[in-house]
């Protein structure tokens, strides 16, 4: 996994893709949210994010669509404290299956120290590529005390010499009431 992440670091110069994003609040009101957001990366200079258009509850745009956008632009800049390797995690295989035709790798991945960035769960890793192909897990430290329990399922799938995201979907149960529901999709990609 670590030498096909290192492969892709070294070969992805630059993307360009057109995301929607879209946040459900059910709870103590229903609230949505969404916003199409052009993502451009740069090996040199990281992501950088253009909003295109947005609609629905303005406090949800804030609060979780545009943090959503910040957070990511976070974790970017720190690639080596994100990773997934054996210095942020544990790895222990639980076995294998076919994922979308090709067969996968499953792993339990618990990390070695509490961050915002990193999760417990498991992980599919195609067999053929070594790329992670799927994610199921929680956050390792819970973003808010408001926050009760966040669970991800996150999906790549393979453009060109590529794996890049496909979509991201994290279901949040809220303390004070409610559920929210932010589903992220990547958009198709423009490679040069």
């Amino acid at each position: 996994m670590e030498h096909h992440s290192q492969s892709q670091l070294e070969g992805l110069k630059h993307y360009k893709a057109v995301r929607q994003y879209k946040v459900e609040y059910r709870g103590l009101a229903n609230l949505e949210a969404a916003m199409k957001v052009e993502v451009n990366f740069d090996s040199t200079s990281g992501k950088s994010f253009r909003i295109v258009s947005q609609s629905g509850s303005k406090i949800l745009g804030e609060k979780v669509l545009k943090r959503a956008m910040d957070s990511e632009k976070e974790a970017s800049k720190d690639g080596v404290a994100t990773a997934m390797t054996p210095a942020n995690y544990r790895f222990q295989l639980l076995g294998s299956e076919s994922l979308d035709g090709r067969p996968a790798y499953i792993l339990s991945v618990e990390p070695l120290t509490e961050s915002k960035f990193l999760y417990r769960g498991k992980i599919w890793v195609d067999a053929t590529d070594f790329a992670v192909t799927k994610v199921d897990a929680t956050p390792s430290k819970n973003p808010s005390f408001l926050i009760s329990r966040t669970t991800i399922r996150y999906t790549c799938a393979k453009t060109g010499d590529f794996w890049l995201p496909q979509q991201s979907r994290s279901e949040t149960k809220v303390r004070i009431g409610g559920t929210a529901v932010l589903t992220i999709d990547y958009g198709a990609y423009q490679i040069g």
